[in-house]
């Protein structure tokens, strides 16, 4: 796996964390974060009976850390979601009033758990379950099951619903590497937090 870590060595060696906190996917890693949420947009949309036409109806962006604005950082989870609604003068192709969501993938968070882990978790599976989770949430929030802006005890228990849903949705690939990280995440391990 190629890593492009951009830290200038002046002293002292840096820690995990200060290595962690600049890995960027690279251009295959990024073409599998890709194909894995168009992978889960096609799973979700047959476990929630959702054509493709009403699946693309749901407004939402997926950025990688490269491409974040600070405030989409997040050092707590895998990935997150933000909300934004258009106003007059966005050129998003939105009408106004209407919102999206962004998806905040967190490079550095998933490219040191797959190499912390690399002898039995592997970026694919891991990035299909991302994926899968983060969709969960957008189509919880369009139908109205949760408000995005629920209050935290609302969101830990959403939290737990999205686990067991996107462990329910990806259950019957067979795949042994995403059966590991299933596994991973039966122990209500925290991949995503909800940001506002």
């Amino acid at each position: 796996m190629n890593l492009y870590i951009t830290v200038a060595f002046k002293g002292t060696i840096p820690n995990r964390e200060e290595i962690s906190a600049v890995m960027y996917f690279n251009p295959s890693q990024m073409s599998l974060a890709s194909s894995a949420f168009q992978h889960a947009e096609a799973l979700a949309g047959r476990y929630f009976r959702i054509s493709p036409k009403a699946m693309s109806a749901h407004c939402y962006d997926v950025k990688t850390l490269a491409y974040l604005d600070q405030h989409e950082v997040n050092d707590r989870a895998f990935a997150h979601i933000c909300k934004y609604r258009y106003d007059q003068g966005d050129q998003a192709g939105l009408e106004q009033g209407q919102h999206f969501y962004r998806i905040c993938l967190q490079d550095n968070r998933i490219l040191d758990a797959v190499n912390r882990a690399s002898s039995f978790i592997k970026l694919n599976p891991l990035l299909l379950y991302i994926a899968a989770h983060e969709l969960v949430h957008v189509i919880r929030f369009d139908g109205g099951h949760i408000d995005f802006d629920a209050p935290p005890a609302e969101k830990q228990r959403e939290e737990e619903k999205v686990h067991e849903i996107t462990r329910d949705m990806l259950r019957n690939l067979t795949n042994p590497e995403l059966s590991l990280v299933l596994e991973c995440f039966s122990n209500r391990y925290q991949i995503g937090d909800l940001y506002h």
